[in-house]
């Protein structure tokens, strides 16, 4: 597959070499990307379309919703139940599985998305995206269950991102298939390769993690930017950089584009709360994690790799430790001496 190939011609060559290939792969991954289209013109558009500002509403997590978080939730909907690509639908902003219209018209695949991550920022015109994983629906089962949406992470069929920055690029992870790069030309609305078979530098020299958090750290964590920040004088023998832009989509995608490593580990404050993780397992964490390790990065809890932990709920959070491998190992390693 060459530079410039379009995202459609890109999933239509890739499905022949899957196992089972169906028209229903192409189908999903066109309803997606035109889920996300349509997401990218509403947030260049902004206030003169009246999408800034909070909606006077709570997601299942008890977060004030954004007006585009609720939009861009509809958007989803809209995009993906109309055409049977999907058994199932579940996202961050619903509390439970969305109800199929029409219940004769169901797909091989269900989906989990997060249709707006990093929405606090869009107020002050900072980069968002919306994230998503694809896994396999039960085979003969005329409506899926909580249950059938909770698989490993390694169980992915594929799983991507769309980052809405200066330009709109979508990045897309099959399994087995490497992660590629789509930049979206708006002149004739076409998400377009432009950088294919991403890998990951093995090493890094930056960082993303909100220090504001520190007091409440664990050791090995603590231990970790304690070194990064003794910079050439200290045990890593180099110089380390700060990135925090409080968007999972702009942390991973800068990570792909140049190495680093992003972590929101376990803390003192998340436990209080009675919480396992901040960011979200099955539509947040699983699929990053999906996308980074295709492209040699790897990414864990901290102390196990995340696609293998067992979910027992659709809104399940996770700790994450993502990014170049050399340094992940770095803070895995920490956290399993202690």
């Amino acid at each position: 597959m060459h530079i410039g190939t379009t995202l459609t011609n890109y999933i239509i060559e890739t499905q022949r070499s899957l196992p089972e290939a169906t028209g229903e792969f192409t189908g999903l991954l066109n309803d997606i990307s035109v889920a996300c289209k349509r997401i990218s013109d509403l947030v260049n558009k902004g206030d003169l379309v009246g999408m800034l500002g909070s909606a006077d509403s709570e997601n299942v997590q008890g977060e004030t919703q954004k007006k585009l978080d609720v939009v861009t939730n509809e958007v989803f909907i809209e995009a993906l139940t109309q055409n049977g690509h999907i058994a199932g639908l579940v996202s961050e902003e619903m509390d439970d599985i969305y109800p199929l219209p029409n219940p004769s018209r169901r797909g091989r695949y269900l989906l989990l998305c997060d249709p707006l991550d990093g929405s606090s920022n869009i107020d002050v015109n900072v980069s968002v995206g919306t994230i998503f994983s694809i896994v396999r629906a039960p085979e003969g089962k005329e409506k899926p269950s909580t249950e059938d949406f909770l698989q490993h992470g390694t169980e992915q069929v594929a799983a991507g991102y769309c980052l809405y920055g200066p330009s709109t690029i979508l990045v897309l992870a099959v399994k087995g298939q490497g992660v590629q790069m789509f930049t979206l030309n708006r002149d004739f609305g076409e998400f377009i390769l432009t950088r294919k078979d991403v890998q990951i530098p093995e090493e890094t020299k930056e960082f993303a993690i909100n220090v504001s958090n520190q007091r409440h750290w664990e050791e090995p964590v603590r231990r970790y930017i304690d070194e990064c920040l003794q910079g050439k004088e200290g045990p890593r023998g180099k110089d380390f950089n700060m990135r925090w832009v409080a968007s999972m989509v702009a942390e991973v995608h800068r990570i792909l584009c140049r190495g680093g490593i992003f972590m929101y580990p376990l803390d003192a404050k998340i436990k209080a709360k009675g919480q396992s993780g901040r960011l979200r397992l099955m539509y947040e964490a699983n699929p990053m994690s999906l996308i980074v390790e295709q492209a040699g990065g790897a990414a864990t809890t901290g102390r196990q790799r995340i696609l293998e932990l067992d979910p027992s709920e659709i809104h399940e959070r996770a700790p994450v430790v993502l990014g170049s491998r050399a340094e992940v190992d770095v803070v895995t390693r920490y956290h399993n001496e202690g």
